[in-house]
């Protein structure tokens, strides 16, 4: 087959999670490449979607959790939204890239690429079979607008969710949220602390934002900072946010206790290897901690999906939180003191997350 994965760079988590279908449909045997369909327009604007929205969610989170609470009203109203008629514009480009490279499928991790081909499924254009894949414990804005043949949701119990926002339920497939397979696949902690350098002797805290490097990350490295005993430390995960690397790097770069890091490609490894990660509630992100099955404890969430996001997995048992940052930082401390709470955790994150969902996808694609 001949398979097309259409993706956006508005967070790492629609990309990664594209990674993850594209690596078993190859694994398969299968021809598959990976889009963005903003890059077919030569228009600036166009090019720079993804850009332009990691600047907002990085610089004004409250402004972005407005507009998506501004899109969750508009949804309420019986008409297409402006989303619908911006990503509209693209479908021309993409009606040429279609009839160039004759698909069997499009497989797409984003709304904006659906919304693209729903446009064209509604001209009359041919559209190869359309899979959406939800990254978020929620119905985002819009996805009811959409009309692609298949809905992969992340779980069984967010089917009524969809169902009353007006997505069909015989189109709804709750395979879970793919992963990559490095992160099924654990060599054991021992081996990825070789692997990374790290002391087997340690305890370490790993800090992640998200490829965006968002939320309340600064002040959650410095209340975990202040109470490090023993042989503890923190590793800190910045992601693209340059900014916040270098403020990090400058007040603990002297620190031996704190380690900051840019972007990595060993995510997975660092999950194996630290015993608590901190993390900003993403869809993608908090699965792919849920299955490589490393406590975790979700930090202040940027408003809109991550708020659901939260509330998802808190209420499975699948992570903990708290309100406020210096409640967050202690809540890692206390769980590392606290087997039975971390054995209990560890079993709700493999009832309620899939490590093989790429596979269920390409298994479903295969048959359909």
């Amino acid at each position: 087959m001949n398979i097309l994965i259409l993706s956006c760079d508005t967070g790492g988590g629609h990309n990664s999670t594209g990674l993850a279908v594209l690596e078993e449909l190859r694994r398969r045997g299968h021809q598959a490449i990976l889009k963005d369909p903003f890059s077919l327009s030569k228009n600036f604007i166009a090019r720079n979607v993804g850009t332009a929205y990691v600047k907002l969610v990085q610089k004004n989170p409250k402004a972005f959790g407005a507009l998506y609470h501004l899109g969750m009203l508009v949804t309420k109203f019986h008409f297409k939204s402006p989303v619908y008629y911006l990503n509209g514009l693209m479908a021309g480009h993409m009606a040429d890239f279609l009839e160039q490279g004759r698909f069997d499928a499009v497989v797409m991790p984003h709304l904006y690429p659906a919304e693209i081909l729903t446009y064209l499924k509604r001209k009359g254009f041919p559209c190869p079979k359309t899979l959406f894949i939800a990254t978020d414990y929620t119905c985002i804005p819009f996805t009811e607008e959409t009309d692609c043949d298949y809905y992969v949701i992340p779980h069984k119990a967010l089917a009524n969710e969809y169902v009353r926002r007006g997505v069909p339920k015989e189109k709804l497939l709750p395979f879970g949220i793919p992963v990559r397979r490095a992160f099924t696949q654990n060599p054991g902690k021992a081996a990825a602390r070789r692997q990374l350098g790290l002391s087997e002797a340690a305890t370490y805290f790993l800090i992640a934002g998200g490829s965006i490097g968002g939320g309340k990350l600064r002040q959650l490295v410095g209340c975990l900072a202040k109470r490090l005993s023993g042989q503890e430390h923190i590793i800190v995960i910045c992601g693209k946010n340059e900014p916040l690397r270098q403020s990090l790097e400058k007040a603990y770069g002297s620190n031996p206790r704190v380690s900051v890091l840019g972007t990595t490609q060993k995510m997975a490894a660092y999950m194996e290897a630290c015993d608590v990660l901190y993390s900003k509630p993403g869809g993608l992100s908090s699965t792919e901690a849920a299955v490589a099955g490393i406590p975790l404890v979700h930090f202040t969430p940027i408003p809109g999906c991550e708020s659901r996001n939260r509330a998802f997995f808190q209420k499975r048992g699948m992570s903990v939180s708290a309100k406020r940052v210096r409640a967050q930082a202690m809540l890692g401390k206390k769980l590392l003191r606290n087997r039975d709470a971390l054995e209990k955790m560890a079993e709700c994150q493999r009832k309620n997350t899939s490590g093989n969902a790429a596979g269920k996808i390409c298994g479903f694609i295969e048959k359909m």
